[in-house]
């Protein structure tokens, strides 16, 4: 080896142990696994902790339509599939389901990541709260429960700013930057390190600003009101009496630590749908109200602040919800994850569309578009 090559050598090591030591000093050690995964997967389950949500002893099943699985999919909701490596597709239509398909060796029984529609499911049980008097009402301020959110600009931020992520936290929604916010509390294993640094740095409620940790805020509000993790809490207001086929999971940052409010529950087509059914019936399930039908038409409703971003007036989100109203005279809500996670809700048509996949397409006026190409699909099925 000449003497060039090898003092670049020597100069390559001595950087790397200088970014070494600093991430170690700066206790960013996450950012190893973050790089040695690269990005997030479908699959994460396997390499992160995670805390069950029991289903119950005697599940409910769904029941399948005369015409179950006859109807052929559209040539190009077919190739939509293929071409964003879908793993299940479901559609249910009045509460029986009409069709469903899986690929790459998953089922019906197959595990996979929520991502963000985990936050529709936190917003669900903040009503689940407030209808037990846990939580008095989505005006009821934050500080209440996290001493925290007790001084200073925080102490303004009330429950319903973070449901419409309008808190005005520095929460950092970088998927790509390995030292953002939102890739620390997704390897990290300290999520109540990484909501204790934020601060107030805009007045809550007036622009819309999607952030994760704002959903991770709400998950340590339910933990604190109900005294319950949230799996423990899901599990007996939701999973249960909704009469999942299957376990479920939940992502935490440690063994003994909270669950990722803002991602990462793990579950399968059928079982996702029954949150949208639950939604799609007011929350009321077989004659019992699980969530409050006040607070799911308030869930449901555009929060109408101004986007942080771009200015528009915000016609598309509620409580941890996306909407699309009045798409071809249609209202739409759905729950939405970073891979093409999808629980489409269509009730006018009393329809139910699940898609779970590792890919995602463009954006079109907020939506993915493959959202609007998949409503449109199942709409020409059924009509």
């Amino acid at each position: 080896m000449n003497r060039k090559a090898r003092s670049f050598g020597i100069g390559a090591v001595l950087l790397l142990a200088l970014a070494a030591a600093w991430i170690h000093m700066t206790d960013k050690n996450y950012v190893y696994k973050a790089i040695a995964y690269n990005f997030a997967d479908i699959d994460d389950n396997a390499i992160f902790e995670q805390r069950t949500v029991d289903s119950p002893a005697i599940p409910q099943p769904w029941p399948l339509a005369a015409k179950y699985n006859t109807t052929l999919l559209p040539a190009e909701l077919e190739q939509l599939h293929q071409d964003l490596e879908s793993i299940a597709f479901l559609v249910v239509k009045d509460d029986s389901i009409l069709y469903e398909q899986y690929w790459d060796g998953y089922s019906d029984e197959s595990l996979s990541n929520s991502f963000s529609m985990a936050k529709s499911i936190v917003s669900m049980l903040i009503g689940v709260a407030i209808k037990e008097g846990k939580i008095e009402s989505v005006d009821q301020p934050v500080g209440d429960f996290l001493p925290r959110f007790r001084k200073g600009n925080k102490a303004k931020i009330r429950i319903k700013h973070l449901l419409w992520m309008s808190s005005g936290l520095n929460w950092d929604e970088s998927y790509s930057n390995p030292f953002s916010m939102t890739t620390e509390a997704y390897y990290g294993t300290d999520l109540k390190k990484v909501i204790n640094r934020l601060d107030a740095e805009d007045e809550p409620g007036q622009q819309w600003s999607y952030k994760s940790g704002d959903t991770q805020v709400l998950g340590f509000v339910l933990e604190a009101a109900t005294g319950k993790s949230l799996s423990e809490y899901a599990e007996e207001k939701l999973w249960k009496p909704l009469g999942a086929a299957h376990d479920a999971e939940w992502s935490v940052d440690n063994p003994s630590g909270i669950e990722k409010a803002y991602c990462c529950f793990f579950s399968n087509a059928r079982d996702f749908a029954r949150l949208g059914k639950l939604y799609l019936h007011n929350g009321i399930w077989n004659g019992d109200t699980i969530v409050p039908p006040a607070y799911v038409t308030a869930s449901l409703m555009p929060n109408n602040l101004v986007s942080a971003t771009t200015g528009e007036k915000v016609d598309f989100y509620g409580y941890q919800w996306w909407l699309i109203p009045k798409y071809k005279g249609q209202d739409i809500f759905y729950a939405r994850g970073i891979l093409g996670q999808y629980i489409i809700v269509i009730p006018e048509e009393n329809i139910i569309i699940v898609r779970l996949g590792k890919e995602r397409g463009e954006r079109i006026n907020n939506h993915p578009s493959e959202v609007m190409a998949m409503i449109d699909a199942v709409n020409k099925m059924v009509n």
